[in-house]
């Protein structure tokens, strides 16, 4: 099977998945995750600042639009519509998969227009976690990326008719990676999450950012058991840790190795990006709510939406009394049903986060 067609059917089975999210056949991950409401803690709006800093760099807003596509007809126009979004919203954006660029230079132009429709925004290329530091390189070029992400997808590629079945070198490889590029190394999952203990491995590997990509959003074991002539490889639908769970699994190492935190898979709402700031994320990454938008009423509206939750990000902040994205840390939260079990079974108190506050105020 061909990297476009198989590009095609990965675009059409997550917008399949979202629908579903939508219609609530499948239970958000954030559910277990509620703010403690202080109701004379409030601030001004216009005292609110959304920027944050990430690998050196500020971006105006702490969400971005995470990895999603690239390498066919169809999918480079879904690129061009995302990045007109990232432009006119100061978004972030990260391609998909840059694998069928590396193999076939013909499909550079659905990537390409990602940096031409977007000139001066951030741009994150994405490789995988076989590509050489050459192969990278390439990569960066031709997007004239701002940083790279390496995703991580053994889950995936197992269940993947035509996947990789040796992930033996990966550390090595993120490794070459993290030392030889000129820009920062983001290492990415897929959707089924980076715990605690692979924060402390990518921090001995010279990676100083991580984006946990949990399981609740796109689900790449699906989408590939989908793929599957017998479908028979359904066992790992439910495989991974959400993304709040790795947020308060990873917290506390990734402060003490330096490593900064983005959060993606599973967030539907702006309060769901706002719950993932105050767990540590510094960035919050969407796909398949805004692919979905994009698809079904074109770019005008989904540039309507990412303006939208901007809106809705600084009003939670404002009702919280968080000014700056970093003050979010200190809010009060209550991690209740299977995240509260996950921390008792992990060894971290969640009562803690509920109280966060009192420390900032004594």
């Amino acid at each position: 099977m061909s990297y476009a067609t198989r590009k095609d059917d990965h675009v059409r089975l997550a917008v399949a998945q979202h629908r579903e999210s939508l219609a609530g056949q499948r239970p958000s991950p954030f559910e277990d995750v509620a703010f403690v409401h202080h109701a004379v803690r409030g601030t001004a709006e216009r005292a609110v600042s959304l920027a944050t800093e990430v690998g050196g760099a500020t971006w105006p807003v702490p969400l971005y639009i995470n990895a999603m596509t690239g390498g066919s007809a169809r999918t480079g126009e879904v690129n061009r519509g995302l990045a007109i979004a990232a432009r006119e919203t100061g978004l972030a954006i990260a391609s998909g998969s840059m694998s069928a660029y590396l193999a076939d230079s013909s499909v550079a132009g659905t990537y390409r227009v990602l940096r031409e429709q977007n000139p001066d925004g951030y741009v994150i290329a994405n490789v995988n976690a076989n590509a050489t530091p050459e192969m990278a390189a390439r990569a960066v070029e031709l997007l004239r990326a701002d940083a790279l992400q390496v995703h991580v997808n053994a889950i995936q590629e197992i269940v993947m008719p035509e996947g990789d079945r040796d992930f033996s070198a990966w550390p090595r490889n993120i490794a070459r990676l993290a030392e030889s590029l000129g820009v920062p190394v983001i290492v990415k999952e897929v959707g089924f999450g980076i715990s605690a203990d692979t924060v402390t491995q990518l921090a001995d590997l010279g990676v100083r950012i991580v984006d946990v990509s949990g399981n609740g959003g796109t689900n790449f074991a699906l989408i590939e058991n989908a793929r599957r002539r017998r479908a028979d490889f359904g066992l790992l639908a439910d495989w991974g840790l959400s993304t709040p769970a790795c947020l308060v699994d990873g917290a506390e190492v990734a402060a003490l190795r330096g490593v900064t935190v983005l959060a993606s898979g599973g967030v539907r709402t702006p309060l769901d990006v706002v719950r993932a700031l105050a767990l540590g994320a510094r960035a919050v990454g969407v796909s398949g709510h805004f692919l979905s938008i994009l698809e079904a009423a074109g770019v005008d509206a989904l540039i309507e939406a990412i303006d939208a939750w901007i809106a809705q990000i600084r009003q939670l902040m404002v009702v919280l009394g968080a000014e700056t994205v970093h003050a979010l840390a200190n809010a009060d939260v209550l991690l209740t049903g299977g995240l509260a079990e996950l921390c008792r079974l992990r060894g971290i108190d969640p009562a803690a986060y509920a109280r966060r506050s009192r420390s900032t105020r004594e």
